[in-house]
């Protein structure tokens, strides 16, 4: 029987570096768990210029899964790595599944959970482990407020998940900082989007939010349009310091930098496998 094609997948971006890191993921985990992990985007990457990427082009999940079809392969592993079920992968994913069983019948395609698990609202404490460490690296003080930042979402489920690793990492800093509150970088207009409130930008204007020192705990994976050296959360940040609502913003690393995020990974493998 044929080995199983394993796909690490991301949600894609038209950064490189979002590309070529994941790719540092796949082989680190490939070399971990002792056969080839495929580092694959649902969307965008596949647009980014081969020459941004070391000479080779990055695909998608649509495109390489119909390649390994039409060369025989039947056995397939799909890793999402997301943080929470967003739409990415609890809509759009099975849809991709529907079009290669559209081609051949007899497709086995497992999908592993998020790194998060099954459970929103009981997310994997190791999530919440990794940014205590982010946060510590950063030398918080006892007065200082800590963001949890994600980017927003459509979907609660994420939601959910982004405010249980909150509480979670409460838990784990306790009385080192102030306080960690969830936030979001932005989100779609209108009430029925308000649970992502409340925004990074609003936090200087509230008062349990001294405008001193800010630190945010950075609930992202990569780097890319959003988060990252001069994405769009770091741009947010200037904004507030230039005018005059934190005196100092730090951020964490991003979560895809944390060594730990290869135990996870290879936990949600080895479910599937």
């Amino acid at each position: 029987m044929a080995p199983q094609v394993v796909f690490l997948i991301d949600n894609g971006s038209l950064r490189p570096e979002a590309t070529l890191w994941l790719r540092c993921l796949a082989e680190g985990l490939g070399d971990r768990a002792n056969l080839t992990v495929e580092p694959v985007s649902l969307l965008h990457s596949h647009r980014v210029p081969a020459e941004k990427l070391g000479g080779r082009g990055a695909t998608i999940v649509r495109r390489r899964l119909r390649e390994c079809i039409e060369a025989g392969q039947r056995r397939f592993v799909f890793l999402p790595f997301f943080l929470g079920p967003s739409l990415a992968v609890a809509d759009y994913l099975p849809q991709l599944i529907d079009e290669g069983r559209s081609l051949v019948s007899d497709l086995d395609i497992r999908v592993a959970d998020v790194l998060a698990g099954p459970d929103p609202d009981t997310p994997d404490p190791r999530l919440s482990e990794m940014l205590a460490d982010q946060v510590r690296a950063l030398t918080p003080g006892s007065g200082t407020r800590v963001a949890l930042i994600d980017h927003g979402t459509p979907a609660r489920a994420v939601n959910r998940v982004r405010n249980a690793v909150a509480r979670q990492l409460q838990g784990v800093l306790g009385d080192a900082v102030a306080g960690v509150q969830p936030c979001s970088m932005e989100r779609r207009e209108g009430e029925a989007y308000a649970f992502n409130d409340p925004l990074l930008e609003s936090l200087g204007e509230r008062a349990d939010f001294p405008g001193e020192r800010l630190i945010l705990a950075m609930f992202f994976l990569l780097p890319g349009r959003h988060a990252g050296a001069g994405g769009d959360v770091a741009q947010i940040c200037n904004g507030l310091i230039e005018g005059g609502r934190f005196k100092r913003i730090d951020s964490t690393a991003l979560l895809g930098e944390h060594p730990g995020i290869f135990d996870i990974l290879a936990d949600r493998l080895d479910a599937v496998v």
